[in-house]
C-alpha cells in the first residue's frame, strides 16, 4: 500500500511517531551533550552527544524512507555529508571523479585537500561524466547540476561505475528524493543538503548520507564519529519538524518553477531559460526518465548583471539570496560565487507564493 502514496502523505508518513497512548504527537528535540551510564558499563544507545542522538534517530529514519535507503546519517552540512564520504572512499592513489559544472565548493575541496594526498582528481561535466568514470574509483555526479541544470543519465552512469568496479555518489540536492530516487536506479550513496527544499524555511545548515550497503554506511558513521562534522540536536528536530510540510511545499515550487519557465523563455529579455520540465530542454528526455518531479529551479541569462540586480529591485516577491529551495523565490547570480558562467546568469528558486501572483510580479519586473 506504501508505494502507491503521494508526496504529501509519505512527508507526513515518513515522519511520524508510533502511536502510544499519552505521548505527543509532534517529535520532541532532545539537546542532551551526555546521558546517564550503566551502571555495569554495559554500552547504552546514546552516551555522548557527539555519537548518538534520539533526535538523530528519527530524522535519519524518515530521510532514509524517503530516499528508499536502508539507512541515512545526518550531518551539520551538505558539504559534511560529502566531504565525509569522499574521506572514506577517496585513498591515496584513487581516482575520483567530481562534477565540473556542479556546486563549485566541491571542486575546491577536492582540488585543495584531496588532490594534494595523492588522489587523482578528474571534472567532468555532465556530457562527459559517463566516460570519466571509465578507470575511475570514485565518480561523484550532481543531477540536476547546479547551477546549469544538466540531468545526468543515471541508469548509465550506474552501469558505468559497475563494469569498472567504482562507487556512485549521487548528490541528489536539486531534485530531492521527492523527485529522484538515486539509489533505485544505482547509486551506491546520495549524499544531499537538507539546508534546501527538505528543510524550506532558510534558518538552518544540515546534510545527509543515505544508503543501504551497511558496511559503507557504517565507515561513514565511524567518520562522522572521529571527524565530529555532527548535527545539533535543534537543528535535526527543525528539520524533522519541517519534513512533514515537504511535500506540499516542493509540489507549488515545481508548480510555480515550471510556470516561470514557460514564461521566462517567452520574454524577449531573457536571453536563455535551462529547467528541465521544458519540452525543448537539452535534458527533458533524460528528466522524464528518471525524475518524478522537475524541481523548483530555473536557469536563466539575462544581458547582464545590472539586469539582474533590476529585475529583483523591481520585484515586490523576489529575493536576491544564495541557497535555495526556501518559501521565497530568490534569485542568485551565480558568477559573483565565481561559477563560470555569463555576468547575467541567474538562478531562481521557486518559493510557494500563488503562481498567478508570482507570475505577474516578475513579468512586471522584467519590463521595468
Amino acid at each position: 500500500m506504501g508505494g502507491v502514496y503521494g508526496d504529501s502523505t509519505r512527508s507526513v508518513k515518513a515522519v511520524g511517531l508510533e502511536s502510544v497512548p499519552g505521548h505527543p504527537v509532534a517529535p520532541v528535540p532532545v539537546p542532551a551533550s551526555a546521558f546517564h551510564l550503566s551502571p555495569d558499563e554495559s554500552e547504552p544507545l546514546d552516551s555522548y552527544g557527539r555519537s548518538s542522538n534520539p533526535t538523530w534517530r528519527q530524522l535519519e529514519k524518515a530521510l532514509a524512507e524517503l530516499e528508499g535507503a536502508a539507512a541515512a546519517l545526518t550531518f551539520g552540512s551538505g558539504m559534511a555529508a560529502i566531504t565525509s564520504v569522499l574521506r572514506v572512499l577517496a585513498r591515496p592513489g584513487a581516482t575520483l571523479v567530481v562534477p565540473a559544472d556542479g556546486y563549485y565548493q566541491v571542486r575546491r575541496y577536492a582540488a585543495e585537500y584531496l588532490a594534494p594526498q595523492g588522489i587523482t582528481v578528474v571534472e567532468a561535466d555532465v556530457a562527459g561524466m559517463c566516460a570519466a568514470a571509465a578507470g575511475a574509483d570514485v565518480v561523484l555526479a550532481e543531477t540536476p547540476a547546479n547551477p546549469g541544470l544538466d540531468v545526468v543519465d543515471l541508469h548509465r552512469l550506474a552501469m558505468t561505475c559497475r563494469a569498472e568496479s567504482a562507487t556512485l555518489v549521487v548528490d541528489n540536492t536539486t531534485a530531492t528524493p521527492l523527485g529522484q530516487q538515486p539509489l533505485s536506479l544505482g547509486a551506491d550513496l546520495v549524499v544531499a543538503s537538507a539546508t534546501k527544499a527538505l528543510s524550506g524555511h532558510s534558518d538552518l545548515v544540515a546534510g545527509y548520507v543515505a544508503g543501504s550497503q551497511p558496511e559503507l554506511m557504517a565507515a561513514v558513521e565511524r567518520d562522522r564519529l572521529l571527524a565530529g562534522p555532527i548535527l545539533g540536536a535543534f537543528e535535526a528536530w527543525l528539520v524533522l519538524r519541517s519534513l512533514g510540510s515537504a511535500g506540499l511545499r516542493f509540489e507549488r515550487q515545481c508548480q510555480n518553477a515550471a510556470a516561470l519557465a514557460v514564461m521566462l523563455r517567452n520574454h524577449p529579455a531573457v536571453r536563455s531559460v535551462r529547467y528541465p520540465g521544458l519540452p525543448d530542454d537539452p535534458s527533458y528526455e533524460l528528466a522524464v526518465g528518471q525524475m518524478k518531479r522537475f524541481g523548483g529551479l530555473v536557469s536563466i541569462e539575462l544581458a547582464d548583471a545590472a539586469a539582474v540586480h533590476a529585475l529583483v529591485q523591481r520585484s515586490a516577491l523576489l529575493i536576491a539570496s544564495t541557497s535555495f529551495g526556501g518559501i521565497h523565490t530568490s534569485v542568485d547570480r551565480r558568477a559573483r560565487w565565481g561559477d563560470p558562467v555569463p555576468d547575467g546568469f541567474a538562478r531562481i528558486s521557486a518559493g510557494i507564493e500563488d503562481t498567478d501572483d508570482l507570475l505577474a510580479d516578475v513579468g512586471q519586473a522584467l519590463e521595468g
